[in-house]
């Protein structure tokens, strides 16, 4: 059954979003980054193929690429929420955040001429045999063959166009904005998870054992209410923050205690849900993994040997979780089975 809030197919909103957002991305991406042609310092040349043309090439094929496969895009989301169910709710929020924000960083520039030329040339299959499935085995005409490749040239040449300054873009959302925001994301997910474990573990204990989320119930209206632990959440982070440094810049060194109690916290949890929980009800799925993504994550902050090791591991407890959610993502999307638009 797909979510749902007020009516709204949370799945399809997402969609929709993106739809919109995209093109206007690009479009900001390439009028605020300085490329520029590596064949011409013509001005006038330089703005109407870099400003005008480029992410106009692109934005459409981004919104053709997504209105094209727009219910298998909203199929794949409801399915990943199935597929990484053993991730609790409350850590999907932070990881989820966390890989698009990778992807955008790296993978996202990577594929945009790939997707671009792969849209361009199905634009013209489509004109050419106004087919509206996938494309097939059958033997396309010369016609439809050469349209399909004049088409993807115009992607091609847009990519060729600022190579040299496109294959920087991803340098400069790490060094630019990536590298600057680190120590704030750091914070405020340390604290985020370090209430987060808090709260879990009173939950643990009012519904006798089992965490929230952690448990399927045979019937929802037995589940404890758990608003008071969640106001107590919001309240921890806030107050973590404060502790941080996060607000005032001055650091108390009490919060490296709360770091570590949520690292213990996390990991009793863990065990207490998945051997307690296996025996209380034989459907009970155990989110092994969720904890597991979360005491690595918390405990790099607890391996620093040295400072420049502190560093390596927290960029790459951040990399890390994010590959792990965008790897699901892709296979679920190329592996889900639905009927194309």
């Amino acid at each position: 059954m797909p979510k749902e809030i007020k009516g709204i197919i949370v799945s399809r909103l997402i969609v929709l979003i993106s739809i919109i957002s995209i093109p206007i991305i690009i479009f900001l991406i390439f009028n605020l980054v300085d490329f520029n042609l590596w064949w011409s310092s013509d001005p006038k040349l330089n703005f109407w193929i870099v400003k005008v043309l480029c992410p106009l090439v692109f934005s459409v094929s981004w919104l053709f690429f997504l209105i094209l496969f727009a219910n298998r895009f909203a199929d794949t989301i409801e399915s990943m929420d199935k597929t990484v169910g053993v991730v609790p709710l409350r850590l999907k929020f932070f990881f989820g955040i966390n890989a698009m924000f990778i992807m955008f960083i790296f993978i996202f520039p990577m594929i945009t001429p790939l997707v671009s030329a792969l849209s361009f040339a199905s634009m013209a299959w489509r004109l050419t045999t106004f087919r509206k499935e996938s494309w097939d085995d059958q033997e396309a005409s010369f016609i439809t063959r050469f349209l399909m490749i004049l088409f993807s040239l115009l992607p091609v040449f847009c990519a060729v166009c600022i190579l040299p300054d496109y294959l920087a873009l991803s340098v400069f959302l790490w060094e630019d904005i990536w590298l600057p925001l680190l120590d704030y994301i750091f914070i405020i997910s340390y604290c985020l998870c370090t209430a987060l474990a808090i709260g879990s573990l009173f939950i643990l204990i009012s519904n006798a054992g089992v965490s929230e989320y952690e448990q399927l119930f045979a019937d929802p209206a037995e589940t404890p209410s758990t608003a008071g632990v969640k106001i107590l959440e919001i309240l921890l982070f806030i107050g973590f923050l404060y502790l941080a440094g996060f607000f005032t810049g001055e650091r108390f060194d009490i919060i490296d205690l709360f770091y570590n109690l949520g690292f213990v916290i996390v990991i009793f949890v863990s065990i207490v849900n998945f051997l307690k929980g296996k025996s209380k009800d034989k459907r009970f799925k155990g989110h092994l993994l969720g904890y597991l993504l979360a005491a690595v994550f918390m405990g790099s902050n607890l391996l620093a040997f040295n400072l420049e090791f502190s560093e390596f591991l927290k960029i790459w407890s951040l990399i890390l979780s994010a590959s792990l959610f965008i790897f699901v993502f892709f296979y679920t999307f190329v592996k889900y089975e639905d009927t194309e638009i």
